[in-house]
């Protein structure tokens, strides 16, 4: 049976950072979550124990979502972390310099054995690592949202990732239940370049007036069995999100990865999908 991480790190404490949290915990990890200032790592703790009693309402939680929450604390800043933490996940914005100045901080405040990760969906970990005085423990651990019901891990090794690294990650994976998915680090891995693909085509589906976000979101679940069209989809990682990856990817990969000019517009409204209450759908 899997062994799950003694000590776990999360830096950033939004959507993706909480369901890390939150997944390690409920495998009997003690985590310990950063948010810049001591209101923001508040109200990142809250979120999580929201999440663990909306969980424990449901019977998803080995234990009480109030055994579970004992075992996370939040800290207002990454010198906090745990000297000997065994894995620190880096889950703050898509950001290539933000996400590389926390992983630095993080590698001067825990041990020489702490395994470093980072959650990006399409920064490049080479480029990455190379902020790190040991990138041959780093590698990307790519969460899917929402994280404590998603079954996939992406795990994505850099040249310089050693051996152990890789296999403390399929290790700590298997231990939270999900399936992993090992690539060579590339622009967009495997499944945010695959992912995008599609959608921005769903998106310049809707921009040249082919069917309605229901009819090609239909199509796609019914007819592929995909969970969710690509357009619900986008709405539920966000069109910014969305709208950064491409931008990324069409200037590492080309054209085909260009972004559609519907996408560009409803992000410069402010119509970012289920976070602010209306993308391609209306959200309540």
């Amino acid at each position: 049976m899997a062994t799950a991480p003694g000590t776990v790190g999360v830096v950033g404490g939004g959507r993706m950072g909480a369901g890390i949290a939150q997944s390690f915990a409920a495998v009997g990890s003690t985590v310990v979550v950063v948010e810049s200032g001591e209101e923001a790592a508040a109200a990142a703790l809250e979120r999580i124990v929201s999440s663990l009693r909306r969980a424990d309402e449901r019977g998803r939680l080995d234990g009480s979502a109030e055994d579970v929450a004992a075992r996370i604390t939040a800290v207002a800043s990454v010198e906090e972390l745990p000297a000997d933490a065994d894995l620190v996940v880096e889950a703050v914005p898509e950001d290539a310099a933000l996400k590389a100045g926390v992983l630095a901080a993080a590698e001067k405040a825990v041990g020489e054995r702490t395994v470093l990760a980072t959650n990006t969906s399409s920064l490049s970990v080479t480029e990455l690592a190379a902020a790190l005085s040991r990138p041959g423990r780093f590698l990307g651990m790519h969460f899917f949202n929402p994280v404590p019901a998603s079954e996939l891990v992406e795990l994505v090794v850099a040249p310089d990732t050693g051996r152990a690294t890789v296999d403390s990650a399929l290790e700590w994976t298997r231990a939270l239940g999900k399936t992993d998915v090992v690539v060579k680090d590339s622009p967009g891995f495997a499944s945010s370049r695959l992912g995008l693909a599609l959608g921005l085509e769903a998106v310049r589906m809707v921009e040249e007036g082919v069917a309605a976000p229901e009819a090609i979101d239909d199509a796609m679940r019914l007819g592929y069995k995909h969970p969710m069209g690509p357009l619900r989809l986008t709405d539920l990682v966000g069109l910014d999100v969305r709208l950064a990856i491409a931008e990324y990817l069409h200037e590492r990969l080309g054209e085909r990865f260009a972004p559609p000019q519907l996408l560009r517009e409803k992000v410069a409204r402010g119509e970012l999908g289920r976070k602010t209450g209306r993308g391609f759908y209306t959200w309540e």
